[in-house]
């Protein structure tokens, strides 16, 4: 089993966890982390992207001269692609990049980043998080204590509502339910924390 620095809500060390070898010990597949990275990308493209066609510019109704006896090349619309503020041709039309990797390739890359982390040293575990009621102040003092500091992802069981308020004015700062984690917001954050409680929900999902 991979070992886990814990640490309870004060910040202090409370000994280690044991986290699933499937999950956060294995070889990083490097691969497939780059396709599922690909395809998030290209899953948050807007793709409204879009230009007009000879039959959608304004104008052009009208022949520009007779078919013959001018001299000059036949025309049949001022709107065609030819014209100066004609149509454009094959041109980009609005449509959704997204797509979907195989389920076991999309949680092969998870399982590469988790554990990619988690060799780094830079997956950090506590015990719980709860407030009351939000508290940036005491929220940050907390990941600052546990070395966590700049570009965070914070996974915390659902219903912790306190928690994701308390970090949002928190710069550089995520907090997500377990269901949430995905490989490009894993990659690009400095350190991950997790509950036990969440870190259970993962292990349960992807075991």
């Amino acid at each position: 089993m991979t070992k886990i620095t814990a640490y309870k809500d004060s910040g202090a060390e409370n000994g280690t966890v044991e986290a699933n070898d499937s999950i956060f010990g294995i070889e990083p597949n490097n691969n497939v982390v780059t396709d599922a990275v690909i395809m998030q990308r290209a899953s948050l493209r807007q793709g409204t992207h879009d230009v007009k066609n000879r039959s959608e510019v304004r104008g052009g109704g009208k022949k520009p001269w007779r078919q013959k006896g001018t001299g000059r090349a036949r025309q049949g619309s001022i709107r065609s692609p030819q014209w100066v503020g004609g149509g454009v041709v094959f041109g980009p039309t609005p449509r959704s990049y997204s797509y979907r990797l195989p389920r076991k390739v999309s949680r092969l890359a998870l399982k590469s980043v988790l554990s990619q982390k988690a060799a780094d040293g830079n997956l950090i575990v506590i015990d719980s998080i709860s407030y009351d009621k939000p508290s940036t102040k005491n929220f940050a003092q907390l990941l600052n204590k546990v070395g966590a500091d700049n570009k965070v992802l914070v996974v915390v069981e659902d219903g912790n509502d306190n928690v994701a308020l308390s970090a949002r004015n928190i710069d550089k700062v995520n907090v997500v339910a377990p269901e949430g984690v995905n490989v490009l917001d894993v990659i690009n954050v400095n350190k991950l924390v997790v509950t036990k409680a969440a870190l259970s929900k993962i292990e349960e999902v992807l075991g």
